[in-house]
């Protein structure tokens, strides 16, 4: 199983980071160690003073696919879910001042909780598709899938040109504005629309 991760995909989080619009999808790879089991507790690792969260749509790919064209890109992928890409600012921002690439501070262990259950794409609106998430019962993420930069099917026919899809693959699809730092103690639940999709509780 690939993670792959959409880096940059709605404008205002890209301005809350400071970063240029990119011209086309932006992506990188998380191992299958960074999955999180649904449930768990997430730990925040000794080596960061600033893990954030980013909260995220999230594909899983139904079959095998190369140079997949955007108009056959729903062909390969049936079901939504929603997940969290946390991120060690300070190691990233480090690695961004240095010119070096930034895995160290996306790749860890459980840096990829997402959602046990996933919802069928039939039953929703792929293009104006609300989700949230909450940080101790106040929203600090709130997005909509009508934003994105890149759209799932553009995504799909993007990354697919580099690299084959596998089925169980999933691509987190990029946060919208709002992220920010996590402490221990802290609570975040995840939403699709009026749906619990997630929690996990910050030790």
């Amino acid at each position: 199983m690939k993670i792959i991760c959409i880096g940059r995909n709605y404008a205002e989080h890209a301005k809350e980071m400071k970063s240029q619009l990119p011209s086309e999808p932006i992506f990188f790879l998380k191992p299958d160690t960074s999955y999180l089991k649904p449930g768990n507790p997430f730990f925040i690792p000794s080596f960061s003073n600033n893990i954030h969260y980013e909260c995220e749509i999230v594909v899983k790919i139904c079959k095998v696919g190369k140079n997949i064209s955007e108009k056959f890109a729903p062909k390969y992928y049936n079901e939504i879910g929603l997940g969290l890409d946390f991120t060690a600012r300070d190691l990233q921002e480090k690695c961004k001042a240095n010119g070096t690439p930034w895995e160290i501070a996306k790749s860890f262990e459980h840096s990829s909780p997402i959602s046990k259950e996933f919802i069928n794409k039939s039953t929703i609106n792929l293009n104006e598709l609300i989700f949230s998430l909450h940080k101790n019962d106040s929203i600090v993420q709130r997005g909509n899938t009508k934003d994105m930069i890149f759209n799932i099917n553009q995504i799909i026919s993007y990354v697919s040109q580099f690299m084959t899809l596998k089925t169980g693959d999933l691509i987190y699809t990029g946060t919208p504005a709002g992220v920010g730092k996590v402490d221990i103690g802290d609570n975040l639940v995840g939403y699709i629309g009026d749906k619990k999709m997630f929690e996990v509780r910050i030790k």
